[in-house]
C-alpha cells in the first residue's frame, strides 16, 4: 500500500504534469517527499523506500525533460507541526524530535510552502533535478 501510494501516485502525477507542461510551453514539476529518507529512522523502511523512489525519478525526469522549459523538484519537509504530525505521538516523543533539531522547534507549514513558491517561481527555474531538504537541520 505504502508503494502504491507514494510511488506510484506520484509518479503518475509527474507523468501527467510533464504531458500537460510540455504542451503549455514549460513550467515546474515539485513533488513532496520527506527528510525520514536521509534521516534512515528504525520502523520507517517502507516509507522512507518509498519515498526515496520519488527521489529518484525527479532526478531521472528532470534529465528526461530536457529542452521542454521543464523543472522535476523535490522538497523534503522535515518534523513540520500539524495534525497528522502530533497524531499518536506523546509529549515525550515530540520533545525528542524537538530537541533533535539544531534550530530548536518544529517546522511549520508556512517554512515549507516558502520554499515551494519560490521553486514554482520563474526565478527558480535554475534549480532542477534537486532534493531540497526543508528541517532546520533535522538531517544534515
Amino acid at each position: 500500500m505504502t508503494f502504491s501510494i507514494n510511488t506510484r501516485g506520484a509518479f503518475l502525477v509527474c507523468k501527467e504534469a510533464a504531458n500537460r507542461l510540455i504542451h503549455g510551453g514549460g513550467g515546474r514539476i515539485i513533488l513532496i517527499t520527506t527528510s525520514v529518507v536521509a534521516s534512515l529512522l528504525p520502523g520507517y523502511a517502507a516509507y522512507a523506500a518509498s519515498k526515496a523512489a520519488v527521489e529518484t525519478f525527479t532526478k531521472i525526469a528532470a534529465k528526461e525533460l530536457k529542452g521542454t522549459g521543464i523543472t522535476a523538484n523535490c522538497v523534503a519537509p522535515g518534523p513540520v507541526a500539524t495534525e497528522l504530525f502530533f497524531a499518536g505521538k506523546t509529549e515525550e516523543m515530540v520533545k525528542r524530535i524537538v530537541d533533535a533539531c539544531p534550530l530548536g522547534r518544529l517546522g511549520e507549514p508556512k517554512d515549507i510552502n516558502q520554499v515551494v513558491g519560490f521553486l514554482a517561481t520563474d526565478a527558480g527555474e535554475w534549480i532542477n533535478g534537486q532534493v531540497i531538504r526543508v528541517n532546520g537541520g533535522f538531517t544534515v
